[in-house]
C-alpha cells in the first residue's frame, strides 16, 4: 500500500528469503503484491518501489504478511478498510496465515480477521487501536503474539523477531538462528518480552548484568540460583533483579526458562540424545520438568517437537512454503 515502510517491507524477504534445505533448495517463495494492479508503489520515503503482482496473487499465497504503511487512512481513522483494500483480501483463501509488522495489525483488525482474539501493535499506537476495535484484546507490551494461524508484532525490529519465530516453527531452531546469524541479529527474543523498556542504555557508570548471563548460559545444565547470578555482578540480589528486568525486560528466572527451552529444542533438532539426556543438558533435572516447560512454550511435547523437526535421517523433512507482503503476500 502507498506510504508502506520500506524497512518493515523488506524484513519478510529478508528472513524468509534465506532458509534453504539441506541441497540447497529455498524453504519459502516469496512474493510481493500490490493492493492495486503492478506498478509503483510510494513508500513513506523519498522514493517508489515497482512491484510486480497485484492482489490476485493473494489467492496463491499460504501465509499472507501485512507491513507498516503511514497512509492507511480510514482503517487507521475510522476502522474500516478502503474498497480498493477490500477487494484485495477478498482473495485471501480461507485457511490462509495471517501476520502483520506494526500498523499493519489495523489491516486485520479492520478485516475482522482479529475479532475476538489477542494481537498486539507499536506501543504509541496500540491504544487507538483498542479504542476503534473493542473486540480485540490488545496487549501493548509485548514483541509479538502468535494466534496460531494468526500473528501479530510489535513495530520495527519486532517484525524480524516474528519473522524468525514463524521460521522457527515451520522449520525448527537450527533453521532460524542460522537465518538470524547471517542477518546479524539474535536468534531469539521471545514474544513475551517487553517492547519499551524504560533504562535500554544502562548508566556507564553502573555495573550491568551481562556477564551474568555469559556465565549462566555455560551453566545451563546445572542448577542456577538468582543469589548465584547477582555474586557474578557483585550486586545484591533485589537490585541485580532490578537491573536485569530494566537491561532484558524479563525477569531472571523466566529469561534462565527460555535460554532452557532453546536449549532443549536445539538439542532435540540436532542430536539423537534421549529424552532424559536432553533435560539434563538443558537444566530442566528431570524429563517431567522439560516436558512441562516445552508444552508451555510450544504446546508440544518433547517427542512431538523431535518428530516434527528430524526425519528418520536427523535431516529437516519439511515443504517449500510461500509467502506474500502486500507489503508481502506469500504461500507454504
Amino acid at each position: 500500500m502507498d506510504g508502506v515502510l520500506p524497512f518493515e517491507l523488506g524484513i519478510p524477504h529478508r528472513i524468509f528469503g534465506r532458509p534453504k534445505d539441506a541441497e540447497g533448495r529455498h524453504l519459502y517463495e516469496v512474493v510481493t503484491c500490490s493492493i492495486r494492479p503492478p506498478g509503483p508503489v510510494q513508500t513513506d520515503a523519498d522514493f517508489a518501489v515497482q512491484v510486480e503482482h497485484g492482489p490476485e496473487t493473494l489467492a496463491t499465497a499460504d501465509t499472507v504478511i501485512v507491513p507498516a504503511s503511514y497512509e492507511l487512512g480510514p482503517v487507521f481513522e475510522q476502522g474500516v478498510l478502503t474498497d480498493e483494500l477490500a477487494a484485495a483480501l477478498a482473495h485471501i483463501r480461507p485457511g490462509t496465515r495471517l501476520a502483520s509488522i506494526c500498523t499493519g495489525v489495523y489491516v486485520l483488525a479492520a478485516a475482522g480477521f482479529l475479532d475476538g482474539r489477542p494481537a498486539t501493535t507499536h506501543w504509541a499506537d496500540s491504544d487507538r487501536l483498542q479504542r476503534l476495535f473493542p473486540r480485540i484484546r490488545v496487549d501493548p507490551d509485548v514483541l509479538f503474539i502468535d494466534d496460531g494461524d494468526v500473528l501479530t508484532s510489535a513495530g520495527v525490529a519486532a517484525g524480524i523477531d516474528l519473522c524468525l519465530h514463524m521460521v522457527r516453527q515451520d522449520h525448527g531452531t537450527a533453521v532460524a538462528t542460522e537465518v538470524a546469524r547471517r542477518t546479524v541479529v539474535p536468534p531469539h527474543r521471545d514474544g513475551g518480552q517487553a517492547q519499551y523498556i524504560h533504562r535500554p542504555v544502562p548508566d556507564p557508570q553502573q555495573s550491568t548484568t551481562t556477564s551474568a548471563r555469559a556465565w549462566a548460559l555455560g551453566r545451563l545444565h546445572e542448577p542456577i540460583q538468582l543469589r548465584d547470578m547477582a555474586e557474578q555482578e557483585a550486586m545484591s540480589v533485589r537490585t541485580f533483579t532490578r537491573r536485569f528486568r530494566e537491561e532484558v525486560g524479563v525477569s531472571p528466572g523466566q529469561w534462565l526458562t527460555q535460554q532452557r527451552v532453546e536449549r532443549a529444542r536445539h538439542l532435540l533438532e540436532s542430536t539423537d540424545l534421549s529424552v532424559d539426556q536432553v533435560a539434563q543438558d538443558a537444566g530442566f533435572g528431570t524429563a517431567q520438568s522439560m516436558r512441562q516447560h516445552l508444552q508451555t512454550a510450544l504446546g508440544v511435547t518433547p517427542t512431538a517437537y523431535r518428530r516434527t523437526f528430524r526425519s528418520a535421517s536427523g535431516s529437516f523433512n519439511t515443504p517449500a512454503r510461500r509467502y506474500d507482503d502486500i507489503g508481502t503476500a506469500a504461500g507454504r
